[in-house]
């Protein structure tokens, strides 16, 4: 079983909401890029909430976060996993989210992208913490619900921005 780690946070100081996976899949890895997977849906979801046109050249995703204020990061900082199923994951150490949001201020809310990463984040931050934190369906191709669906729970997000 290999070792994986995460990438750095994608953030910058205006960033007003945070999206947060569990870890890059075996694709995001080999690629170098936050949801590398031709079949993860996370940048057609987000390209089509903002109504713009969907590209697959990765610094121009990367632009688009930047433009529209949100930050992108994992909950986990390394594991140990083969394959890319989260259910595979094991020895987790997970990153400071705590500390992150403190260093970024501007950040008023926080989206998990699937149940593993909201596990996860409501066992690491204070209880007393006054950033609402949601739960979304993950935008994996492992998770088989419908686009559309997928696209109406994640349009909450916009609601932060």
């Amino acid at each position: 079983m290999n070792r994986i780690s995460s990438f750095p946070p994608n953030i910058s100081p205006d960033s007003k909401i945070l999206i947060l996976g569990s870890i890059p899949g075996v694709k995001s890895l080999e690629k170098q890029e936050y949801y590398g997977h031709p079949q993860n849906k996370f940048w057609k979801i987000l390209f089509e909430l903002f109504e713009e046109d969907f590209s697959t050249d990765y610094s121009v995703k990367l632009k688009f976060l930047k433009k529209n204020k949100i930050a992108v990061w994992d909950v986990i900082d390394s594991c140990e996993r083969s394959g890319s199923l989260d259910t595979q994951i094991k020895k987790e150490n997970h990153h400071d989210i705590f500390q992150l949001l403190k260093d970024y201020p501007a950040v008023k809310a926080i989206f998990c992208n699937g149940q593993k990463s909201f596990k996860i984040l409501q066992k690491m931050l204070p209880k007393d913490l006054n950033i609402p934190i949601f739960g979304l369906p993950s935008t994996s191709p492992a998770h088989t619900m419908n686009f559309d669906l997928k696209l109406k729970e994640w349009q909450l997000l916009k609601d932060y921005l």
